[in-house]
């Protein structure tokens, strides 16, 4: 077991609060991720559309999204991590009413690369915000908040989709992603700003006032020390900095880590989860969408299992388990969609358990820790615009599977389709071994000190 590293006294009711708070960014992020898989069964109806323009529904959020993340980042460092948090919401609620407004399927592309924008910022924003107001020994829980309250969104998106699949409702799918815009925006204006934060913008005053308010006197002295001694390098406002010796390992950590979560096919199957029971023969939309539905139950309890571990046993030995086990379930999928004889229920069955498996594995392990490792890698001075770039490598990753997962489909098959995000799982364990940090109970300006070397 990983050394917890020095205890701080806080004020741990305060924290979960301030956590929990910016972790329903998280809710809205799953939501308008999630949804989108029962929608576009709907959406494809509507207006008649063709597989390329169906992957264009589906896809343009995370154009929205990275064009956020490379914003976010700035803004995250110039104005703050709670003002952009609260920019965040307003750009959700913008995208949340335009998209079942949409009369054409151009202006619902539209809605969605504005709630990508929204995303974007949100998921710079969010796990950096956290980082900074957590103590070490709980900061991998507190920031794994974030992650689960995306997989909670995730499946109250598949919860509605279903109840709404017999209505073909899927503009109603869309405007109730307002409801929790609003609660996001609702309570973010109750939360303080970073210490951190403050005190790199000579704020030092102020920075105090936050960290008395959740722990003691003495430990929020020894707190400002050290972030005082993080910042004798002031933080970078240019993002070549990303590329200089001392931040370059963190970039490929960050970045090459959160690429390969997802060239290893996670959102193929959130996007994309219902055409895949079809695929394996499950005959109707309700069905396919109730299947989606239990897959994602399984995301967000696979996802607490992690959150409990993650500061327990460290991330990689977590990462080990279960970057094994995504790589077992899609050979297994990939298997049965290669095997003629297995067809309607039995190969419904089988692809129902290899990704209730899949999704477990990934859940309690880059499910949880991606955002986690992200937030911590970088030094202070570069963490705006280092989490940004990370999310950007997500982002683009993100976007190519999701443009190209049905036409791969269509040209070579369902079995080489999932055999290929097989084998970028297995990429993934040997970039786990040599590559990935351990950074569970360790300060994070510690942690700094490791990536620079």
């Amino acid at each position: 077991m990983p050394d917890p590293g020095p205890q701080t006294h806080v004020n741990r009711a305060f924290i979960f609060k301030i956590s929990s708070i910016a972790a329903l960014g998280g809710v809205l992020y799953g939501y308008d991720m999630g949804i989108i898989a029962a929608a576009a069964l709907f959406v494809k109806r509507t207006f008649a559309l063709s597989t390329l323009q169906e992957e264009l529904v589906v896809s343009m959020v995370l154009v929205g999204a990275m064009a956020g993340a490379l914003a976010g980042g700035a803004i995250a460092d110039r104005i703050g991590r709670r003002a952009t948090l609260v920019w965040a919401s307003i750009i959700f609620i913008i995208g949340s009413l335009l998209a079942p407004l949409s009369p054409k399927v151009v202006i619902l592309i539209v809605a969605r690369a504005i709630i990508g924008l929204g995303i974007g910022f949100t998921s710079v924003t969010a796990p950096v915000y956290v980082s900074e107001l957590a103590p070490a020994q709980s900061r991998g829980m507190l920031i794994g908040l974030y992650q689960l309250a995306l997989t909670i969104g995730i499946a109250l998106a598949d919860l509605v989709g279903y109840w709404l699949s017999a209505q073909e409702a899927w503009r109603l799918m869309f405007g109730l992603a307002v409801v929790p815009t609003l609660l996001f925006l609702t309570v973010i204006l109750t939360v303080p700003e970073s210490p951190r934060w403050l005190f790199a913008h000579a704020r030092q005053t102020e920075a105090e006032s936050v960290l008395r308010s959740y722990t003691d006197a003495s430990t929020a002295q020894q707190l400002l020390r050290d972030i005082e001694e993080g910042l004798k390098i002031p933080i970078e406002q240019k993002w070549s900095a990303l590329w200089s010796p001392q931040v370059r390992g963190a970039v490929f950590i960050a970045a090459g880590f959160t690429i390969l979560q997802q060239i290893t096919g996670i959102n193929a199957i959130i996007y994309y989860g219902p055409r895949i029971f079809e695929l394996a023969g499950i005959a109707t939309h309700t069905n396919a969408i109730f299947a989606t539905f239990l897959v994602a139950i399984m995301n967000v309890v696979a996802t607490v299992v992690g959150i409990v571990l993650v500061d327990r046993v460290g991330r990689k030995p977590l990462l080990y388990v279960g970057v094994s086990g995504m790589t077992i379930a899609l050979f297994t999928l990939s298997w049965g969609f290669s095997h003629k004889e297995f067809h309607g229920a039995t190969l419904g069955m089988l692809a129902l358990v290899s990704l209730l498996g899949y999704m477990a594995c990934f859940a309690f392990s880059m499910g949880a820790i991606a955002w986690i490792l992200v937030a911590e890698v970088f030094p202070l001075r570069v963490r705006g615009r280092g989490v940004a770039a990370a999310t950007l490598g997500s982002g683009i990753s993100n976007f190519i599977v999701s443009i190209t997962f049905l036409s791969l489909i269509e040209a070579i098959g369902s079995a080489r389709t999932f055999a290929i995000y097989g084998a970028m799982s297995i990429v993934t364990l040997l970039f786990v071994r040599f590559v990935v940090p351990e950074t569970c109970g360790r300060d994070l300006e510690s942690i700094s000190l490791v990536t620079e070397a």
